[in-house]
């Protein structure tokens, strides 16, 4: 290797040390080796930031959008939640879980679904009395599998082909690496599902909701033709809410008290919970159901631009000794009130007639602006944003999710790349406000985007200064002239940086060194190709090597020694299912 080559080889290694480190996020530390090789004159700065330009990339930012529609309106979780039911054991619970998590992943970015699907699993494990150490772990490892089963479930199989493509190479279809990755899923499922019960562990963690002095009483209303009409409150999955009561409900001039759980909901039926902030907000999500406010008092701005908010009346108030409908509430502020409390007590009543006094605290849905217009106002003595996403106007589900299929039709049949698809998709989800812009911004994974683009840069510095033909050639003269041996190297080589550093930049830099060596061999580059996809995508045995195993680490209270003894069986059981079937599928 010539100096450049050394240069480049011990940025980069300096690059995984960083990584390993975890002491600064991965995008800073991928840009810094790419300053520096940029400086150095080891690479030109147009292969520097031609990553930023591959379509394997602007695939995935592309996708997010879409993603964020789907989350927006709520359809993915809704159809989640109404998987879940309500199991009597661990076991019983990852069987309802994993296989709509799997589906899921297949044809949506893996770490959005995660995102998604994280709060509405903590609840259910609130619900039914469940560890949330028992369904986290197995919610990432479900999320990853589903990701191998097709070209857009992952965003480093989109990278993958990205490089691919750019070699002048055919790229793969949407479903080229089911042929390895539906087999993977399987297999995976089968380990999970069957080890799961007794080496994940039970994590003493408070599954109660947290304290909170502040209750609050709202009230919703059953919404005419929703998936709610006709259904019991245990079918309708009101019965055991987290730090919520359903307190009574109000059917014309009828008034259902000590409601039994057999009670069928009508159409227009008005419920009355009683519950703390977090959980109140909550309900505000659930599909079928719409704050009785909303049918007096109409918000003109999109339901996915407003936030929730809290403000308490302050003794100069106009509307003091003025019901909420008297004062015209909405009128006044552009406000709805969701709910009041008063002395950390509910307040008894409808909301619309409950006579405000000073010091009631009010929980709104507004727009953000009217946290900063009305902090200083003489009207509150507090005025707050609560940390919560809007609710999702889950009336534009279905055709969030018709947009969805429609894109993996038409990139299915090959009438438009999956470029095109996924722009045309995600300018559908923003046309037809499943998603609004300012959530098509926040859904974009930018840390993401950008790592992957500095990341593009280090492997064309490999590959220009002749470092991973190099690297190349001294792992042949391991293997010897054996494809099967060189396949396992690269895979095995590809896993174990990914548990390291991170998925796409293990793949990136790994790609150049597998093309090289399927070029040494004479053989077919595509069983290489495939494992660095799967090999990449498959970390299980560290919290580091992929983000939804990072995101659930928290939460679920585990600690590296768990990821450890459920991920490494299943890495080995990845690699042993990818290197026997990619070169059947892709002979040599």
């Amino acid at each position: 290797m010539n100096g450049q080559a050394w240069i480049a080889v011990s940025v980069i290694g300096a690059v995984f040390v960083g990584l390993a480190s975890g002491r600064y996020p991965p995008y800073q530390v991928l840009l810094a080796g790419l300053a520096v090789l940029l400086v150095a004159g080891v690479v030109e700065p147009t292969a520097a930031f031609s990553g930023f330009g591959n379509t394997g990339l602007i695939t995935v930012a592309v996708l997010f959008v879409v993603a964020g529609g789907l989350r927006q309106t709520g359809a993915l979780a809704y159809f989640v939640q109404r998987a879940l039911g309500r199991p009597t054991s661990v076991s019983q619970a990852q069987l309802r879980l994993v296989p709509p998590v799997v589906i899921s992943s297949a044809f949506l970015n893996n770490t959005p679904v995660v995102a998604m699907l994280m709060p509405v699993v903590m609840d259910w494990c609130k619900t039914v009395g469940i560890r949330p150490s028992k369904l986290l772990m197995p919610l990432s490892y479900a999320a990853i599998l589903g990701g191998l089963c097709t070209l857009i479930g992952t965003s480093t199989n989109l990278v993958v082909d990205g490089l691919l493509r750019a070699q002048g190479l055919e790229g793969m279809g949407l479903f080229d690496i089911a042929w390895v990755g539906v087999p993977c899923a399987v297999v995976g499922i089968g380990y999970l599902l069957l080890v799961s019960g007794w080496l994940l562990p039970d994590r003493t963690t408070d599954l109660a909701q947290p304290l909170d002095p502040r209750q609050y009483t709202v009230e919703m209303a059953v919404s005419a033709g929703g998936p709610l009409v006709g259904r019991s409150i245990e079918e309708a999955g009101l019965r055991h809410l987290p730090g919520l009561y359903l307190m009574e409900i109000h059917r014309g001039i009828q008034l259902i008290a000590m409601v039994n759980p057999t009670e069928r909901l009508e159409s227009k039926d008005q419920l009355v919970f009683v519950g703390v902030v977090a959980s109140i907000v909550d309900v505000q999500r659930i599909p079928g159901l719409e704050p009785v406010t909303r049918q007096m008092f109409k918000l003109d701005s999109h339901r996915a631009e407003r936030v929730f908010a809290e403000a308490v009346v302050s003794r100069t108030c106009p509307l003091i000794g003025h019901t909420i409908r008297e004062g015209r509430f909405r009128n006044r502020y552009d406000a709805v009130v969701l709910a009041v409390s008063r002395g950390g007590e509910r307040v008894s009543g409808r909301i619309g007639d409950i006579k405000l006094q000073a010091g009631d605290a009010l929980l709104l849905e507004t727009l953000p602006s009217f946290v900063e217009n009305q902090r200083n106002s003489r009207d509150f003595y507090l005025v707050s944003r609560l940390g919560f996403e809007g609710p999702p106007t889950t009336a534009q589900a279905p055709i969030a999710l018709a947009i969805l299929v429609a894109m993996v039709l038409v990139a299915t049949t090959g009438l438009l790349s999956m470029l095109q698809a996924a722009i045309i998709a995600a300018a559908a989800m923003l046309i037809t406000r499943c998603c609004s812009e300012e959530a098509a911004h926040k859904s974009v994974d930018w840390p993401l985007l950008l790592a992957i683009g500095a990341a593009f840069g280090l492997g064309s510095a490999l590959e220009s200064t002749g470092a991973a033909g190099a690297m190349a050639d001294l792992l042949l003269t391991r293997a010897g002239t054996s494809p099967l041996l060189a396949l396992i190297m690269i895979y095995g080589t590809t896993t174990l940086l990914t548990e390291a550093v991170t998925n796409n930049a293990a793949a990136i830099i790994v790609f150049p060194i597998a093309l090289s060596t399927a070029v040494g061999l004479d053989v077919n580059h595509m069983p290489f190709v495939v494992a660095v996809m799967v090999g990449a995508s498959s970390s299980f045995a560290t919290p580091l090597g992929y983000q939804t195993n990072l995101m659930v680490y928290g939460p679920g209270g585990y600690r590296l020694s768990d990821f450890l003894k459920m991920g490494i069986p299943m890495n080995l059981l990845m690699g042993i299912v990818t290197c026997t079937l990619a070169p059947i599928v892709w002979p040599f």
